[in-house]
């Protein structure tokens, strides 16, 4: 039971540093703080208070330690299932107004109240009545299962996330409830033992999820700072560069006119073309460096109430000449307006749909699709390409990254998406594998950007007619 308490601890530990802000993630590690009091219960019964009793006999420090094996153990029996309903209702919201925020965790505290006033008081044997305690604790535990259960992840790319947090908590939970509840109300006492199995399993799986798909948006956090200090350690580099080649090449000009002005008094053609060479190649250095810069730096948003499916279909009009063989397909929720950039997000999404074309190379399906879930909008745009592998997927936002090889683009398409995105308070995310296409995914949240729906409006609209040659596209509802 050392391991279990160390082990859920550690847990508890890691989520609050991840993001103590979180309500989910506060939630989350109150079920392991109270599984690990149940463990360090057990550690002090069976080890610490036997040793001191044997060996360095104090009556004082042995009736302290008992104290708070018995605190231990009912915050376990109590607490593991209460927090692990708050977070299933945190983990998949559930829309509480007003006073009702506060309201519903009391009143799920009234079965534990009742049990701590009127239940026999704790004994080493017996920690509390699990014939009553069973009749609250196992629907808590079942509803709070149910619920985690029913959570939808909203695009693809978190559903690896979801399903190892269900894999981490819901099995540990549910395998405790059945030894530390369960049997002990059909009179098998102590079956509690067996829960270092499964929480072992339970932290190994937690483990593995945080080092590859990540947990509770732990690795995306860490992923989301990584590329944040990137983008400003690229946007303060370039800003840098951006000025000192603005300033050398005002000097080059400055000093060509005067060569070229004495080139053609002198009637020397020939070094007056070479000037000229110098001079153009001094603009296009100064123009690629520029373009570069205005693509890191630092973005102000001018936030305007726009119709986000019209904003998609405007963005798509000069691309449709580019489609070749490329078919279009459009799946856009209606009505939705939102308080954002209109030219920022339009450019940022310009720039997915760009390399979504590239990608295909002139024939396949472009899938541009606008979902409503309960706290956000997500934009996705699919491609049929040959998509990335892992590794190729992992890099693809850091800046200047590209698998073009070299031949046009400096790499800076969506890492500048993905600024925008979080600009607007939103997230951008990537799905994609070898031989199955790409997905980029530009969630909105509802809150950060305003998003209101207008009723009384079409469910459709057509995009306007593609370019002679190009296939028309198709929308659905």
């Amino acid at each position: 039971m050392l391991f279990v308490w160390i082990a859920l601890w550690a847990v508890a530990l890691i989520l609050l540093l991840a993001d103590s802000r979180s309500p989910v993630n506060r939630r989350l590690s109150a079920v392991a703080l109270c599984g690990g009091a149940g463990a360090l219960s057990a550690t002090l019964s069976e080890t610490f208070i036997p040793y001191i009793r044997e060996n360095r006999p104090h009556a004082g420090l042995e009736d302290a330690l008992y104290s708070v094996q018995a605190a231990a153990s009912l915050t376990s029996y109590y607490g593991l299932p209460y927090f692990l309903l708050l977070f299933a209702l945190a983990y998949r919201p559930v829309r509480l107004r007003g006073t009702m925020r506060w309201t519903v965790p009391l009143l799920l505290l009234l079965p534990i109240a009742y049990c701590l006033a009127f239940t026999p008081p704790y004994n080493e044997y017996r920690p509390v009545s699990h014939s009553l305690v069973v009749w609250w604790a196992v629907p808590y535990f079942l509803l709070a299962a149910g619920i985690v259960l029913s959570k939808k992840t909203g695009h693809r790319t978190l559903s690896h996330t979801h399903w190892m947090i269900c894999l981490a908590v819901l099995p540990t939970a549910l395998l405790s409830m059945v030894m530390s509840y369960v049997l002990p109300s059909l009179g098998m006492l102590r079956m509690w033992r067996y829960n270092v199995w499964f929480v072992g399993l339970g932290v190994a799986v937690f483990l593995i999820g945080l080092f590859t798909y990540g947990f509770l948006g732990m690795r995306l956090l860490v992923d989301r700072r990584r590329l944040d200090s990137t983008l400003r350690a690229v946007t303060s580099g370039t800003a840098i560069l951006h000025h000192a080649i603005k300033n050398d090449a005002g000097k080059m000009r400055l000093f060509t006119d005067k060569m070229k002005s004495y080139a053609a008094s002198t009637n020397q053609s020939g070094l007056l073309e070479d000037l000229e060479v110098v001079q153009r190649a001094s603009s296009h250095i100064q123009e690629m460096i520029s373009r570069v810069h205005r693509r890191t730096e630092d973005l102000e948003i001018r936030p305007q109430d726009v119709r986000l499916d019209e904003l998609v279909r405007e963005t798509i009009k000069p691309f449709v000449p580019r489609f070749g063989q490329v078919r279009l397909e459009l799946d856009l929720a209606e009505g939705w307006s939102c308080r954002i950039d209109p030219a920022q997000t339009g450019e940022a999404l310009g720039n997915v749909v760009s390399n979504a074309l590239e990608a295909m190379n002139g024939q396949g399906v472009l899938t541009v699709s606008l979902k409503e879930g309960k706290r956000e909008l997500t934009l996705e745009v699919r491609d049929t390409g040959p998509g990335m592998s892992k590794d190729q997927a992992a890099q693809a936002l850091e800046p200047f990254y590209t698998t073009k090889g070299g031949a046009g683009g400096f790499g800076l398409g969506l890492p500048y998406a993905y600024h925008v995105m979080r600009k607007h308070g939103g997230s951008l995310h990537l799905g994609s594998r070898p031989g199955s296409g790409t997905s980029v995914y530009m969630a909105f949240p509802k809150r950060s950007v305003g998003a209101v729906k207008s009723p009384h409006l079409p469910l459709s609209r057509p995009v306007s007619k593609p370019a002679d040659g190009a296939p028309a596209a198709r929308e659905e509802s």
